[in-house]
């Protein structure tokens, strides 16, 4: 499972502000369940978005990074972190949102550790809980493999290099190389591989269908998913 410890110090530097995002879901959770007051965040990485969410809900939040925890912690000092795997934690209770989002599920490469985490979302939801994931999509992935690599240059003069790889299979190895500038002409290389795997819509719609009663699918960038959408938005209750 990707844990992010080498990546975690340049995250949120690297990849920028997440205000969009985190207004984004907070829309959805106004849409579907205004009256939430606790979110629980899987795979909360640095806490961006629980740095967006925290002053309108209390928020938690839950990640298998040490590194990335710390950050978290030291951003949202309010919040409620834990170090757990997000396929197997039980926190004994109970909120009234359950998010991934950022991709994360697309970290785990088995669709059996999907359905983990499905189940472990819904048994951690209040009677009338929603489960908000999104995906990167089959073709997102497909197009991120077959681009060649690309750079980022951050803090002005480090360097981060991607290059994502298809394993076959719906699985993707993302290659991470940070240049980080230390002084003068000289730089320390970073190196931290990650995979993402990408299922079929409708095997994912299958799977959860068995465990919710309702479920709503959004494109941010569309009025509504298609065969082109890159990026999906889950919805799940009761």
């Amino acid at each position: 499972m990707t844990t992010y410890e080498v990546f975690a110090p340049f995250y949120d530097r690297a990849i920028g502000d997440r205000g969009r995002e985190g207004s984004y879901l907070h829309e959805l959770i106004q849409k579907h369940f205004p009256e939430a007051a606790t979110v629980l965040e899987l795979a909360c990485g640095t806490g961006a978005i629980l740095e967006q969410l925290h002053s309108h809900y209390e928020v938690s939040g839950l990640d298998a990074s040490r590194r990335m925890l710390d950050i978290a912690a030291r951003k949202v000092p309010q919040s409620r972190l834990f170090r757990e795997d997000m396929t197997r934690f039980d926190l004994g209770e109970t909120f009234d949102v359950v998010l991934c989002v950022f991709d994360s599920i697309n970290h785990l490469v088995r669709f059996g550790d999907w359905e983990a985490v499905f189940n472990r979302a819904r048994e951690h939801l209040t009677d009338r809980g929603i489960f908000i994931f999104d995906v990167n999509t089959e073709r997102k992935l497909a197009s991120f493999a077959s681009a060649p690599p690309w750079t980022q240059w951050f803090d002005d003069d480090s360097l981060l290099l991607i290059d994502v790889r298809d394993e076959g299979d719906g699985v993707y190895a993302w290659k991470l190389r940070v240049f980080e500038h230390r002084s003068g002409s000289g730089y320390r290389l970073h190196v931290e591989d990650i995979r993402e795997a990408a299922f079929p819509l409708e095997r994912i719609k299958e799977s959860l269908a068995e465990r919710f009663r309702r479920v709503r699918i959004y494109d941010a960038e569309r009025s509504r998913p298609t065969t082109r959408s890159l990026r999906l938005h889950f919805v799940c209750g009761d």
